[in-house]
């Protein structure tokens, strides 16, 4: 490990690497590649398959590789960071290094209320489903499934089950989520080999009465990718970065749980495209692949299975329908809390954030995670309505990544790096321009309320300095934090200029749109680097946040 340089002699181009103190590192390297497997693995698999066919015809299958390797772009930059700085909370804390308290606020806001939203919205997946055979559960408003009072009590109660589960401490939560994800692969192995041996035609991939391999053309084949959930099916993978201070040896763990998750999820993902695909009954093909539609309330995938006659399968999925969701929103109850502990260990938020147990938990984190995703379920009460919103705010979150893996090579060139991606500059441009491309293709109608709550974040943020002591919380280095409101600003107006989303203008029409966003990547990219704050700034920050969080451990 590299040693500290003085900063009083001359430029430091290195910093001495201090993990966090009251965080027990008892997740090993199958427990945190579980950890991203059965976070990715959730409520998108249930239903993405249809939506994605429905909307690309076979060519969904490109869908969901495409979906991988943008994913892929953007994790192998969190790889990076995550072994050179393996703390909690590193999507938050990395920008804060390169770029000061105002970056890394405007990045953690997002990711902290995206990650409390996918708690209630995992729940909301699961009762949903489950609704089918307890039909109080839900109702049904305007042709949406909506929350009975009931169906909110039983919410509530799962998201208290989850927060009890994160309080016995990692150990025991990533024990009992390896039982869970082994499940999950179960199912997914089942689901293709029994479709596969049920009924597979080969003939509905290409078919010309169909409209052939690609019946809608290329352009829905990116569109699918935010709209059909096959970028939130793959959004989970950031959770061996952020579980990167709790795994026993993160140089070695963190990329192979980060990359490995992506790649072993992406290979299910388009394996199971391809079951549904074949398997679909053809006569229900009869007004092409965007008339395909199902009744069943418990997914396509049991509906297939009945109409095959496989009950059997039916009734698992039936179970899957519950288990796969409830388990991702477990992982996201462990996350959550741990984002705002983040937060408030460089400034952003309250101190009492970093309060833990004695089971290294910040469990009062834990508790504002349970109020505010209860508190979701009323305004976003179903699937539906939430999912757009989480998904690309999810994405936005990660944009920050590769441009401080660009930022730190030039502020801490000696930095031990033990994972370190090759080709300078290449991948993390790909990774940023990746990112801003998901969310240009996640259309106007969902993103115009994203940037909505950026503002209110802001707002927020205000009140924070307005209220706090000064002497508590750093200050914002606003000058190298200042292409944040350069980048979310104009990916608002590229996104109202498209042609993606309800409400949109339809200036940038396909192709070009694409290029106007490279365009805009790189001019952000360029300005977020030559902002960025000085070795000695960055040395200040990260010393300011390697204080021992012993001293907030109840009891001790």
């Amino acid at each position: 490990m590299p040693s500290q340089s003085s900063l009083s002699s001359g430029s430091p181009t290195s910093v001495t690497v201090v993990h966090d103190k009251g965080l027990k590192r008892d997740i090993g390297k199958t427990g945190l590649l579980f950890t991203g497997v059965g976070s990715i693995i959730g409520s998108g698999w249930l239903f993405g398959a249809f939506d994605a066919a429905s909307m690309a015809g076979p060519a969904a299958i490109l869908s969901w590789a495409l979906g991988a390797v943008l994913i892929i772009f953007v994790a192998l930059n969190y790889s990076e960071l995550g072994v050179m700085f393996p703390v909690a909370g590193g999507v938050v804390r990395y920008p804060h290094y390169a770029f000061g308290s105002f970056a890394s606020y405007t990045s953690g806001w997002i990711t902290w209320l995206s990650a409390a939203g996918t708690v209630g919205i995992e729940v909301l997946a699961a009762v949903q489903y489950a609704s089918s055979y307890m039909p109080w559960l839900m109702e049904s408003k305007e042709g949406v499934l909506v929350l009975t009072v009931p169906g909110i009590f039983v919410s509530i109660a799962m998201v208290a089950v989850f927060c009890v589960i994160n309080m016995f401490g990692v150990k025991f939560f990533a024990q009992f989520n390896n039982v869970l994800v082994w499940w999950k692969l179960l199912v997914i192995v089942l689901v293709f080999i029994g479709l596969a041996l049920l009924a597979f035609n080969p003939g509905h991939f290409h078919m010309p009465e169909f409209g052939g391999f690609a019946p809608n053309g290329i352009a829905p084949i990116f569109a699918a990718l935010p709209a059909a959930g096959i970028v939130f099916s793959y959004l989970g993978f950031r959770q061996g970065v952020e579980f990167a201070g709790e795994t026993k040896n993160p140089q070695r763990n963190v990329p192979f749980a980060v990359i490995g998750s992506i790649v072993l999820t992406g290979i299910i993902y388009i394996l199971l495209q391809v079951a549904f695909i074949g398997a679909i009954p053809t006569d229900l093909l009869k007004d092409g692949w965007g008339g395909l539609s199902f009744s069943n309330s418990a997914g396509p995938w049991a509906e297939i299975a009945i109409m095959l006659g496989a009950m059997w399968l039916a009734i698992i999925l039936y179970i899957d329908a519950v288990v796969s969701p409830a388990d991702t929103g477990l992982i996201f109850t462990a996350l959550t809390p741990r984002l705002s502990y983040s937060q408030a260990r460089v400034g952003n938020a309250p101190s009492a954030m970093t309060k833990l147990n004695k089971k290294g938990i910040p469990w009062f984190g834990l508790l504002i995670t349970f109020i505010v995703a209860c508190f979701l379920f009323f305004p976003f009460p179903s699937w539906a309505k939430m999912v757009g919103f989480i998904t690309s705010g999810t994405v936005i979150s990660f944009g920050s990544g590769p441009i401080t893996v660009a930022a730190l090579r030039r502020q801490l060139p000696n930095q031990e790096r033990p994972f370190r991606l090759p080709g300078g500059d290449v991948l993390p441009f790909l990774g940023f321009l990746a990112a801003n491309l998901i969310v240009f293709w996640t259309g106007w109608d969902t993103n115009w309320k994203l940037f909505l709550a950026m503002a209110l974040g802001y707002v927020v943020l205000g009140l924070h300095y307005a209220f706090s002591d000064r002497s508590k919380i750093p200050p914002l280095q606003f000058k190298s934090g200042w292409w944040m409101i350069l980048w979310l600003g104009g990916l608002a107006v590229l996104s109202l200029l498209s042609n993606y989303g309800e409400g949109a203008m339809g200036v940038l029409t396909f192709g070009w749109g694409e290029l106007v966003c490279t365009i805009f990547t790189a001019i952000v990219f360029y300005v977020g680097i030559k902002t960025r704050l000085g070795s000695e700034e960055v040395v200040t920050n990260v010393e300011n946040t390697k204080e021992a969080a012993a001293e907030h451990i109840d009891g001790e």
